[in-house]
This record gives structure tokens, C-alpha cells and sequence, in this order.
């Protein structure tokens, strides 16, 4: 149990630490609630798809009488965490009733949008749903597709990231991020028929732009170039540029703000791509040829008790006894 010097000494150490960073220096600073941005997102997503995410489906039909309530209830709740939001900022242009006025705002002006959000993602559902042969139907997409999950909270994000709304945006992704294992940056710009399949380590950058029918499988990267200096690069072109009806195969790395991949390319798995590619082009790395040589006759393991490390062998072992890699 901590006695009272090593109370004090860890609150004075603490103090200091408030004292010298500006990060610390508003202890009473509130900020969004998790919890709550995850509750809104739900809300929406019955709002969207009523019967799919809810068991209270009847609440979200727009022609039922709980209708008028749960939009009321979601335009409540975040107009407050966007407000929030707003005073996390510490900023001078923004008083208070400033703060609640743009909120006020942006909130409704979300909230009107929420049909044409609603036709989006009904064509990125139809665009897994032709895609993949696997589905078997709409609603399975919608039910237990994660990479659905990921575009859903990413074309809500988005919405809310041109609204220049601080931290939310951010904080909706991530989340995404951290139950779907896919990584999309709200300020990233995708275009309609939007196709993530498997989606597990994807990554799609803040300054990203996709358009319209394109795929892009599991680990695909778009990035940016290795930054030595990245706060020297903010409101940049930093990532790059997809065309339509592009395909893009698993574990492809595509970086630089000036990468183009042109209209209806494909770009094989593992490719490392930073220079532009032309419409109507497939791009496929040709696999490595593996070579093997051993020398079993003179190789056992007791001289050689390393052999299932490659790199070390092929190194050491004078007998050259491990199967190894040649160009």
C-alpha cells in the first residue's frame, strides 16, 4: 500500500508534468465520449437499415411513430458531442454559444443527408453482393460482412470530416479500425460502388481519392512515401490517386500524392507500386524462382543442429546443407 510520501512525490511529479505541457494544462477539459460517438453510429445504422441492427425495428421504419423520436434522439446526441468536440479545441474563434451554434448546424444538416448516405451504401452493398460469389445474399452482406461495417462508419466519418468537425471523424474510424481490422481515413475521398473484400489490413490514407466500381482486396496499402519530416506535408497530396473499375489485389502498396492508377488497371498482389499506371493495365509481380541445394551425405544434426534457421546456415554451415534461395 502506497504511504502518504509516495502519494505526494507521485502528485507533485505529476503537477510538474501538467505545468510544462500545454496538452495537460486544462484539467477540466471534456472531450467526445467513445461510447457515446459508437451509440450514435448504431442509432444511424437502424435508422439506415431498420430490422437488420435492432431489435426494436418498428422504432426506425420512417413511417412509424417512434420515427420522429429516434431522429430527434441521434440529432440530440450529437449535436452535443460535436459541441464537445468544439471546446476540446481550446479554440479562441469559437465562444460558447458559438460552439453550439455550429454544432446546432452541422447536425442538422447530417441528419438530412442520411438518405443520400443511405443510397451509397446500398450500392456498396450491391457491389460486394455482385462481386463476391461467396455471398449468398444482401442481408448476410449486411449482417457479417465486417468490410460493410468499416465502409458504413467511413461514409459517416466522411460527412462529418467535410464538416470540419474536430476528433469525431477520427474517433468513428479508429473505432472502425478496431473491430473490423480495416483502416480508412474519414478525410479519404471514395467514390459509389465501393468493393473491400476480406479487408484485413487495409489501409487507405487521409488524402486518398477512389473512384466509382473499384475493388481492393485484403492488405492493400495506400500510402504515403517514408516522411522524414511529415508535419512539413499537412493539407498535402500525400497518397494516391484510383481510377474507376480498378482492382486491386492482396498486399499491394500503392504510395505518393502524384501515383495515378488509371481507369478499369488491375494491380496484382504484392505489387509495390509508386509511379503512375496507365488506364487499362495490369500490373502482376513475377513470382521469385526458388532454387534448392543440399549436401545430405556429409549434413547431420549434430553438426548442424541451426539447420532449420535459414539465414544463419546459409551463412555458417560449411556443408551448406539447407535448402536456400537464389535469385
Amino acid at each position: 500500500m502506497l504511504d502518504d510520501s509516495s502519494i505526494n512525490r507521485i502528485k507533485e511529479a505529476f503537477k510538474n508534468n501538467q505545468e510544462n505541457n500545454a496538452l495537460l494544462s486544462h484539467p477540466e477539459r471534456r472531450i467526445p465520449e467513445l461510447q457515446l460517438v459508437i451509440e450514435i453510429l448504431r442509432y444511424i445504422r437502424s435508422v439506415m437499415f431498420p430490422g437488420f441492427y435492432s431489435n426494436e425495428a418498428s422504432h426506425y421504419r420512417p413511417l412509424s411513430s417512434n420515427f420522429y423520436a429516434s431522429l430527434n434522439q441521434i440529432n440530440c446526441a450529437l449535436t452535443e458531442q460535436i459541441v464537445l468536440a468544439y471546446r476540446s479545441q481550446n479554440d479562441p474563434d469559437y465562444s460558447e454559444d458559438d460552439a453550439v451554434d455550429a454544432a446546432t448546424e452541422i447536425s442538422r444538416n447530417f441528419m438530412e443527408k442520411l438518405p443520400d448516405l443511405q443510397k451509397k451504401l446500398l450500392l456498396d452493398i450491391e457491389a460486394i453482393f455482385l462481386g463476391d460469389p461467396a455471398a449468398k445474399s444482401r442481408a448476410e452482406i449486411m449482417i457479417s460482412y465486417p468490410s460493410l461495417q468499416a465502409i458504413f462508419i467511413y461514409r459517416i466519418a466522411h460527412e462529418l470530416w467535410q464538416a470540419e468537425v474536430p476528433l469525431i471523424p477520427r474517433m468513428m474510424t479508429e473505432y472502425a479500425h478496431r473491430i473490423t481490422g480495416i483502416e480508412i481515413h474519414p478525410g479519404a475521398q471514395i467514390g459509389e460502388s465501393f468493393f473491400i473484400d476480406h479487408g484485413t489490413g487495409v489501409v487507405i490514407g487521409e488524402t486518398t481519392i477512389i473512384g466509382k466500381h473499384v475493388k481492393i482486396y485484403q492488405g492493400v496499402t495506400l500510402g504515403a512515401r517514408s516522411l522524414s519530416d511529415g508535419r512539413k506535408l499537412v493539407n498535402t497530396k500525400r497518397h494516391p490517386t484510383i481510377g474507376d473499375y480498378v482492382t486491386l489485389y492482396a498486399n499491394c502498396s500503392i504510395l505518393g500524392g502524384d501515383t495515378v492508377i488509371g481507369d478499369h488497371s488491375v494491380i496484382g498482389g504484392g505489387a509495390f507500386i509508386t509511379k503512375s499506371i496507365p488506364s487499362c493495365t495490369s500490373v502482376m509481380v513475377r513470382a521469385s524462382e526458388l532454387s534448392m541445394r543440399t549436401n545430405g551425405k556429409n549434413c547431420t544434426k549434430d553438426d548442424c543442429a541451426h539447420s532449420v534457421q535459414w539465414d544463419e546456415c546459409y551463412e555458417e554451415c560449411e556443408n551448406e546443407c539447407v535448402i536456400g534461395a537464389e535469385d
